[in-house]
């Protein structure tokens, strides 16, 4: 499904230059579940960033299915993540003005959906993650465990090739980090090819894979269990 080589992301000040990625060689296949790792400033959201279409790399390539996109303009970029990829934040990224049931239709609204299958497509997935009776809440009235599963809901009401989650539970405590990750692992185990960024080691054994960044290099790959995975 996804596919780096050579991956490269420079950033440039007048005064510093700053190499975030160093000739990253990644693969992802359909149905895996892949953790990536690594300290602080390793290159991880910059990677993230990049597979999720929000950042074009320096150098090298980036292929979605098969296609070369590195070089997309931003339209083109835009289009391709339209009910492609989804994506979970740390910092939840909900839109304090919009309640629950709004917050989850916006992708939907993006593909230009009819009122009528929103609102089937938000009340299933909003059943799904157990927040039905939170729809017509807002983000400040939520928890923070609450308001991730909106997050998780935005992000698969769609019904996305890929959801990508950076730090999707570090703002969490440990009971409502476990549901999160458990929410993922079911929606991998349903079929959703997942890349997820995590500092924590017990979130990370939920993958099949796991790849170490250091330094903008990938310096490790470790694979934990065998996904039930098809090459594209």
């Amino acid at each position: 499904m996804l596919r780096t080589s050579n991956l490269q992301k420079i950033f440039r000040t007048e005064e510093v230059e700053t190499t975030a990625l160093n000739n990253v060689n990644i693969h992802v296949q359909k149905g895996e579940f892949v953790a990536i790792m690594g300290p602080s400033g390793c290159g991880k959201s910059t990677l993230l960033n990049i597979i999720g279409l929000l950042d074009n790399p320096s150098e090298g390539e980036l292929f979605f299915d098969g296609q070369e996109i590195a070089s997309f303009k931003e339209r083109q970029r835009t289009n391709l993540r339209k009910g492609n990829i989804g994506f979970v934040f740390q910092s939840f990224n909900l839109i304090d003005e919009l309640n629950v049931f709004e917050n989850i239709e916006m992708p939907l609204v993006y593909l230009k959906m009819s009122s009528k299958e929103r609102k089937e497509r938000v009340q299933k997935v909003m059943e799904r993650m157990q927040i039905a009776h939170r729809a017509k809440h807002f983000p400040q009235q939520l928890s923070g465990g609450q308001q991730q599963r909106v997050a998780i809901a935005r992000a698969v009401v769609a019904n996305p090739k890929l959801i990508l989650a950076d730090e999707p539970t570090g703002n969490l405590d440990s009971r409502n980090g476990a549901e999160v990750m458990n929410l993922l692992r079911q929606l991998n185990e349903e079929g959703t090819t997942i890349v997820m960024v995590t500092h924590s080691a017990e979130h990370a054994e939920y993958a099949h894979r796991v790849i170490n960044l250091f330094d903008g290099h990938v310096v490790t790959e470790k694979i934990q269990v065998e996904a039930p995975v098809e090459d594209l």
